[in-house]
């Protein structure tokens, strides 16, 4: 397992030099967030981007993301533009020896929350999901960090209403399409794709989700039967919903199927069916096991990148919601010692 750190970029106010700090840092998760939706990443851009990396002392261990535009998702006519847009810029990174992307499949919302500075009992702050705010919430209004924020408030109309329309089969047609032009050539490139689970893992807002239990990711791999049609395995994601089991998850699909190629690892406490709050990293704070968690990845030697997911803002930090460095680095050095103590316990 190597550790990552999720940057997002120059503008963020966490810094390379602050995450190189963290014991045992390895990878940086990023991508190039300038370049539209549907666009190809230039190779300039690319090498650039590797470059500042590698001169910190660290390599990009994954890319997330390369989006997913939504006329692929609603199956458009136009949808083979933007899926040969898509092959070149997998191919551009692949020149560069960067062979893991993280993307989704998520309809119009990328992450979606009620509240994105909750306060909890120790007066730090997290991102949290209430099921009775969000059924009030009016979708085409909200606008949350890291949403691509390119359309008008008359196209997310016509977009929510769309995909309204839009049943979990044809949403999954229009994944195996893709798939079925993208994989082949990732196979050529040797180039992990790993898609990332819906979150929160339910239909919300009347829009199809299809990404949320382990049945959904049976079928997902299914859909292409290759070693590099993999999944990002996200225990906050899939977790927030108590039927799913994030270990048996990893059980079956990392150490069985060996499809998992990145995971994301982070804790939450579920309230009612539907409602969570993104909690402290260790197993007590929340719903989730981590010992169980690391140890599931360690009983086959997982040897991908694994990054501590969201954290809360504590200290007094400001910054993008969910991702700050202090917290983070908390969960860094958390799953590290976990880690450390399962490998030691095993030999």
């Amino acid at each position: 397992m190597k550790l990552s750190f999720r940057w997002y970029g120059n503008d963020d106010k966490v810094t390379l030099e602050n995450i190189k700090q963290i014991p045992n840092m390895q990878g940086i998760v990023t991508a190039i967030y300038d370049v539209p939706v549907g666009e190809v990443w230039l190779e300039s851009k690319i090498i650039e981007l590797k470059n500042t990396v590698e001169e910190k002392g660290m390599y990009i261990s994954a890319i997330e993301s390369v989006p997913v535009h939504e006329d692929i998702k609603m199956g458009k006519d136009s949808r083979d533009v933007y899926i040969d847009n898509y092959i070149e810029t997998l191919k551009n990174l692949a020149k560069h020896d960067i062979k893991l992307v993280c993307y989704n499949f998520m309809p119009v919302f990328d992450w979606t929350r009620s509240e994105l500075n909750f306060v909890n009992p120790d007066n730090s702050t997290s991102l949290i999901f209430n099921e009775d705010v969000v059924r009030m919430m009016d979708p085409k209004e909200l606008n949350l960090p890291g949403w691509d924020s390119s359309y008008t408030k008359e196209q997310m109309v016509d977009l929510i209403d769309f995909y309204r329309g839009l049943t979990h089969e044809q949403l999954w047609d229009n994944l195996s399409y893709f798939l079925n032009r993208v994989i082949p050539v990732a196979e050529t490139l040797e180039l992990k794709m790993a898609i990332h689970p819906d979150d929160p893992p339910f239909d919300i807002f009347g829009i199809p989700r299809i990404i949320t239990k382990f049945e959904d990711l049976d079928k997902f791999i299914n859909l292409y039967d290759s070693h590099y049609n993999g999944i990002t395995l996200c225990t906050g994601s899939l977790g927030c919903v108590n039927t799913n089991d994030v270990v048996k998850m990893i059980n079956y699909f990392g150490k069985e199927k060996n499809r998992i190629h990145f995971a994301h690892i982070r804790n939450v406490k579920n309230y009612g069916k539907t409602s969570f709050n993104e909690v402290a990293h260790p197993s007590n704070y929340g719903d989730i096991d981590m010992f169980e968690v690391m140890s599931a990845y360690l009983s086959y030697n997982f040897d991908g990148p694994y990054r501590p997911d969201h954290g809360r803002m504590i200290w007094g930090e400001t910054g993008r919601p969910g991702y700050g460095l202090y917290d983070r680095a908390l969960g860094c050095t958390y799953l590290e010692g976990l880690k450390e103590a399962i490998t030691k316990e095993k030999k």
